[in-house]
């Protein structure tokens, strides 16, 4: 598939819905998303939905994964230093990440699903990202302090663990259950159903500042291998 001239019409649009930081940009449009992706949904590639992976999971859409991409680098110079993504899923994030990251950690519970990013992962031959089979909630000790980390997936409180893994000065983005009155722009359910939100949050010198943002939906955050 010879994906460039649909990968710009995808920048953009992605570009037009608001994205404007040049390295995420940059990085959607050189990063082939067809190539994560079963061939029978190759043709859907790059429009801005979500597409099913295997095991229950999916891969988010372009827009949501450049928005938090996005969010992870504003305020930032250059490239980010070590990254922690939480739920490595098919590999795309991880793939945008490194482009994206001096170094990438991403983490997956899932073995099938695991395998399936080294997979995807082995053409691009890309050193500095490091793929793990563990609990995500968990995060990764022995790779932090992280400048930056990512879930892929929604809790009902980010870990702890997360955020002790996460430098001074770092920012965590992540999807988070809210009540429906808490969430920030974009459409949302009735006042009292339980909806999941992008969070960012800060790790200042004063303590940890969380900035809630608009409703989002990703699959649910879990502990354990499976």
């Amino acid at each position: 598939m010879d994906s460039s001239a649909v990968r710009q019409r995808m920048v953009q649009k992605l570009a037009a819905q608001g994205l404007s930081d040049p390295r995420v940009l940059e990085a959607m449009r050189r990063v082939e998303r067809h190539r994560f992706v079963d061939s029978a949904l190759v043709n859907q590639a790059y429009e801005d939905t979500s597409l099913p992976i295997g095991l229950g999971q999916t891969i988010s859409k372009p827009g949501v994964v450049s928005r938090m991409l996005e969010l992870l680098c504003k305020g930032t110079v250059g490239k980010l230093g070590r990254v922690l993504e939480i739920g490595t899923g098919c590999g795309y994030q991880a793939a945008v990440l490194s482009e994206l990251a001096s170094e990438v950690y991403t983490i997956e519970r899932l073995r099938g699903l695991h395998d399936r990013a080294r997979d995807n992962l082995r053409y691009l031959r890309l050193p500095h990202v490091h793929l793990l089979l563990g609990d995500g909630m968990l995060g990764y000790l022995a790779g932090a302090p992280y400048a930056a980390i990512v879930a892929a997936a929604g809790g009902e409180a980010i870990p702890s663990e997360w955020t002790d893994q996460l430098a001074a000065g770092g920012r965590l983005v992540a999807p988070v259950a809210q009540r429906a009155g808490s969430v920030g722009r974009g459409a949302v359910p009735a006042l009292g159903v339980p909806v999941q939100a992008l969070v960012i949050v800060d790790k200042t010198p004063t303590g940890l500042r969380q900035t809630v943002l608009e409703a989002v939906h990703f699959v649910p955050l879990k502990s354990g291998l499976a």
